[in-house]
Parts: C-alpha cells; structure tokens; sequence
C-alpha cells in the first residue's frame, strides 16, 4: 500500500501554497485602500474618492466602511444620484432602516422601492459571501474521495456515491450561487414602460433612488419587475449595484 504520509503531505501542498499566494495577493491589494483611507483622514476627499473608484470598479472589491466614504464624498460634492449608489452597496451588507431613510432625504424620496429583505434574500446573500470556502470544502471532499477510491480497491465501491454527490455539490456551488442582478436607479424623471420602446405604455414615472432587480437585457433597456409585473427601464437611468 502507498505511504499514506507522504500521499497526506502531497494532498496539502497544492493548498497551502495557494494560501500562501492569497495572503500576498490581499496585502498587495490593500495598499491602495490604505492610500485612499489616509487622503480622506487627510480631508483630501477628491483623490480619496479617485483610488477608491478605481478599487470597486477595475479591481472589483470594496468593503462597507469604504463604501460609506464613497457616500459621503459624493454628498459633499453634490452627486446625489452616485451618493445613493453607494449607500445603495452599503444596504447589501447593513440592512439598516437608517441607510434607506438616508437615500430618501438625498433624492427628496417618501417611499423607495426594492429595499424590502426577505429571510430567502438573506440566507443567499450568506450564501454568496461563503461561495469560495463552500465550493471549496465541497472539491476537497470529492478529491479526497477520489483517493479513498484509489487506495481502497476493495471497499471503493462504496465511495462512488460521495464521489458522485460531492462532484455535483461542487459545480452547483460554483455555478448557481449567485445575487440577482441589482441596480439603483440614478436618473431624474425616470419612465418605467411596458415594453421596450419609447412607445410602449408608461407604468410608472419614477425619481433617483428605487432599487430594481435586472431580469434580462434587451438593446437599450433592461426587463425589471415592477408592482409585481413585467416592466422596462432604460439602461442609461440605472446604475449595477
């Protein structure tokens, strides 16, 4: 029988190399956050709001607290419409009352829509944010599984449905757990219609600040729901969240 130490120390290799890689890509990623935290400890909020933009749009990260910041300087600047969107990112992560009231009194609101979280949006929003561990524990399973099978020629039969079940576990994990697409509404006068075209039936006339979930795409517009019906909005008054 293979030396099962060895086979153990070969197993763990491959992973502990990757840590190792990821610790050193998240402290190089962090430099430029520390960059952009120490402009805004310095009040020069212009320059702060430039490399954080930079961060959550070409690198793709962000954290809450950076996402405040981003708020308050569009704010302070005037740019209500992008103030929203960030605090809009924030309510992803804090589902606060106080976010949402916020964003009314910056776009002159009474009511917004698309804020509401149901217990099903929150468990997969847990979901989302484990994915990479979840698919991870669930390829290490099958891979060890796999080995079992190998090393166990008499019994491997009886690892061939945790195999099975671990490989399926694995590509849903990596493949369906997903957010919905959301989006905030940024434009001013927004018309929300019944079909793609400037000459369908308006449903709503709508201002800077509701929250909308992107269905599907179609030329210039995105089909969304709204009221509990197949609606249109034009891809230009919306911004992704």
């Amino acid at each position: 029988m293979p030396n099962l130490r060895w086979i153990f120390i070969a197993f763990l290799l491959p992973f502990s190399l990757l840590s190792l890689y990821q610790a050193d890509c998240q402290a190089q990623a962090s430099m430029p956050l520390q960059r952009a935290d120490s402009l805004f400890s310095q009040k020069k909020y212009q320059e702060a709001l430039e490399i954080y933009e930079n961060i959550l749009h070409e690198e793709g990260t962000y954290s809450p607290a950076m996402l405040l910041k981003m708020g308050f300087i569009a704010e302070g600047i005037g740019d209500f419409g992008q103030a929203s969107l960030y605090l809009s990112k924030y309510y992803e992560h804090n589902p606060n009352p106080a976010v949402i009231e916020k964003i009314k009194s910056l776009t002159n609101q009474t009511r917004l829509e698309g804020y509401e979280v149901s217990d099903q949006a929150r468990f997969l929003s847990i979901l989302v944010d484990y994915k990479t561990e979840i698919t991870g524990v669930f390829a290490l399973l099958l891979l060890l599984s796999l080995i079992l099978i190998v090393l166990m020629r008499e019994k491997r039969s009886v690892f061939y449905i945790p195999a099975l079940i671990f490989l399926v576990l694995t590509f849903i994990s990596n493949n369906f757990i997903q957010k919905p697409e959301m989006a905030i509404i940024t434009g001013t006068t927004v018309l929300i219609m019944d079909q793609p075209s400037a000459a369908g039936k308006l449903v709503k006339r709508v201002q800077a600040g509701h929250r909308i979930t992107i269905d599907s795409t179609q030329d210039m517009w995105y089909q969304i729901e709204w009221g509990n019906r197949k609606a249109f909005i034009r891809k230009t008054d919306v911004s992704k969240i």
